[in-house]
């Protein structure tokens, strides 16, 4: 992955770290070169194991560059955003290869095509008591981030919104000196009525017969496992296997949640964080060692990091403590993966992004933009018969807006997939459930 910026490190001041010298970054933006662009790219497809892998390798077998990349994904289908930088024969005959692996349903190059963009960043800021932490709050407000953890030197903000503002947010925010940063890759739907499988699909074919002959992978299996990436459809093989998918609209659900080994044991879903370098093909490094030793991504966001060459991976992964810590050291060991962290080992900031497009006439509209506002989502697109809510949040909250939504009609959903950082606080719910609390006689 490689990107077209340039950031150079710098120390932070005396009056914002009270004279405790610790790295923050500096975005400088790069133009691109003449008859590059960037591309934002739709996948859909039905699950099968490897399918990250493969669709990642299509990428570092050209030697393309990915900006961003976000999976929605659920047990019967997937669907990839990806932010490709090409020109427009290099990323044409990107999308001919991608449509060309075994149960992608089609792909679609929307750059140029009437739609939206959004994207979610979690950055943690420097902002040590006082003036400098009011000021700082303010230009959160301004921008309509929300403050996600306070810490004794330093803020966490999340925001969302098209590439445009996420970049001006970042700017007004140097000043203060950016501690860490992870963002998910950005997602698109087309406006109004448009759905996906426009006049621009590669490919729509059936599926194969001989597409999916294994069940489920088992989390913390065999190196030689080629169990993968995404959940298949356990107990049925062939055309069997995806009875279904192929006929279904692009509605995914939000949904992490443990698994059940051969051996009746209760796999927990794991957060992982990855710095890599900015290099093609490091992604398909990754996913090949978690694909080989039999895991299955249940969420992945790929986005730039504070740090020069440098982009960050999040992803869960279920399995146990013991699977985890050595499928760690095999993603550690490879050449351009810098640091791994679990980040179940403490409190932890979780959010994620997603895109709902909905059935709506006049006479429902305002009960939609009520539900909206319950859930404190935005609405970002209206036409004469559908409404696109923008909403970002824990899992358990896109489940439940889901479900309210579900009776309107959901015609599509586009996901981000989660990304975290870890909270300075020290606290949150989870850690709370598991500590002595005041006692109370009544």
């Amino acid at each position: 992955m490689a990107f077209a910026s340039r950031r150079r490190p710098v120390k932070a001041s005396a009056s914002q770290a009270h004279e405790e010298d610790y790295d923050v970054y500096v975005y400088e933006a790069e133009p691109l070169e003449e008859g590059v662009r960037k591309h934002t790219l739709n996948v859909f497809v039905g699950d099968e194991a490897g399918m990250i892998n493969r669709v990642a390798g299509v990428f570092a077998r050209r030697g393309a560059n990915i900006e961003s990349l976000a999976v929605g994904l659920t047990q019967d289908k997937a669907l990839f955003t990806i932010v490709a930088t090409g020109t427009e024969a290099t990323v044409a005959n990107l999308c001919k290869q991608l449509a060309k692996l075994v149960n992608v349903r089609y792909v679609e190059d929307i750059t140029d095509s009437d739609h939206l963009q959004r994207e979610f960043f979690l950055a943690k800021v420097a902002a040590p008591p006082g003036v400098t932490r009011t000021e700082l709050q303010q230009i959160a407000e301004a921008f309509r981030a929300r403050v996600v953890d306070v810490a004794d030197r330093t803020l966490t903000l999340g925001a969302t919104g098209d590439p445009g503002k996420i970049v001006a947010l970042q700017r007004a925010l140097q000043k203060f000196g950016i501690v860490e940063l992870v963002r998910t890759g950005r997602i698109a739907l087309k406006r109004g009525d448009n759905l996906f499988q426009g006049p621009q699909v590669y490919r729509r074919v059936a599926p194969v017969a001989n597409a999916d002959t294994a069940a489920a992978p088992v989390a913390g299996g065999a190196d030689d496992s080629d169990a993968g990436d995404v959940y298949s459809s356990a107990g049925a093989t062939g055309e069997a296997a995806h009875e279904g998918v192929w006929n279904v609209r692009n509605v995914l659900d939000a949904a992490y949640e443990g698994r059940t080994g051969a051996g009746g044991d209760r796999y927990e879903p794991y957060t992982l964080l990855l710095e890599v370098q900015d290099r093609p093909g490091v992604l398909n490094q990754v996913t090949g060692v978690i694909a080989r030793r039999g895991y299955n991504v249940q969420s992945l966001a790929v986005g730039n990091s504070e740090r020069e060459g440098y982009s960050r991976i999040t992803m869960v992964v279920p399995g146990d403590a013991a699977g985890v810590a050595k499928l760690m050291k095999q993603v550690t060991k490879l050449v351009y993966v810098d640091r791994v962290t679990n980040l179940n080992d403490g409190p932890f900031v979780a959010r994620e992004l997603m895109l709902v497009k909905v059935r709506a006439d006049a006479a429902r509209r305002g009960e939609l933009v009520d539900l909206a506002a319950i859930f404190h989502a935005s609405i970002v697109d209206v036409s004469p018969t559908t409404l696109t809510i923008e909403v970002t949040g824990k899992e358990d909250k896109m489940r439940a807006l889901q479900a309210v939504l579900q009776p309107y009609g959901i015609l599509e959903v586009a996901r981000t997939g989660r990304i975290s950082l870890v909270r300075d606080s020290g606290v949150d719910t989870k850690y709370l459930s598991s500590v002595a609390g005041n006692k109370v006689m009544l």
